[in-house]
């Protein structure tokens, strides 16, 4: 029998918005196996420029979380003392999880095209799976056919049909609020909330 998934969901999530939740929704609703899905925001250890405090992206991450069944967010990078490869982040996750769950990647083909520059890329797509999701005009197909690492561990790419191609960004947001204009409709409530009660982006 087919072990259930846990599909790790990696990003800054600065801030979390509508976007990301209907993206897992959907991910969830096309791929039954799915137990979980786990949100791992980056920590602000990673070289990136607006990254608000790995406390407020983790909270608002939980205010999403809350009264989900299958949606969850995780601290393991947060946890570390330096910032940790993506192979890394998931050696923990299946150390944390045992044997019960397979372990699956969620990326888009922008950073699939890229992955044999990242760390251990081989080894990360014999050990876990990746769950990969069509950005613009990509096509996963024509990514694996003329890339030869991906060619080699086609049976490690999974492709989900059937999921919205968003186009919206957390920097679009953070304008929006630089901006001073209305974020209501992107955001989830209780994350508007937070960010006006701690001032975030402004």
């Amino acid at each position: 029998m087919p072990k259930k998934i846990i599909a790790v969901f990696g990003g800054s999530f600065n801030p979390p918005i509508n976007s990301h939740i209907l993206l897992s929704k959907q991910i969830i609703e096309k791929c039954k196996m799915i137990e979980k899905l786990i949100f791992v925001p980056v920590s602000t250890k990673y070289q990136k420029l607006e990254l608000e405090s790995d406390e407020h992206r983790y909270n608002m991450l939980k205010l999403i979380c809350e009264n989900e069944d299958k949606l969850e967010v995780s601290d393991i990078e947060l946890r570390q003392d330096k910032q940790l490869y993506t192979i890394q982040t998931l050696d923990l996750l299946k150390k944390e999880y045992k044997q019960e769950y397979d372990i699956c990647f969620i990326m888009g083909t922008d950073n699939l095209k890229e992955l044999e520059t990242w760390n251990d890329s081989e080894r990360l797509l014999r050990d876990y799976k990746i769950i990969v999701l069509e950005r613009d005009n990509d096509i996963l197909e024509d990514i694996i056919i003329n890339n030869d690492i991906l060619n080699k561990n086609r049976e490690a790419l999974i492709k989900i049909e059937g999921i919205d191609r968003i186009h919206l960004s957390s920097s679009f947001i953070r304008d929006k609020i630089q901006n001073g204009e209305n974020i209501e409709k992107y955001v989830p409530k209780k994350v508007l909330e937070y960010i006006k009660n701690n001032k975030l982006y402004m």
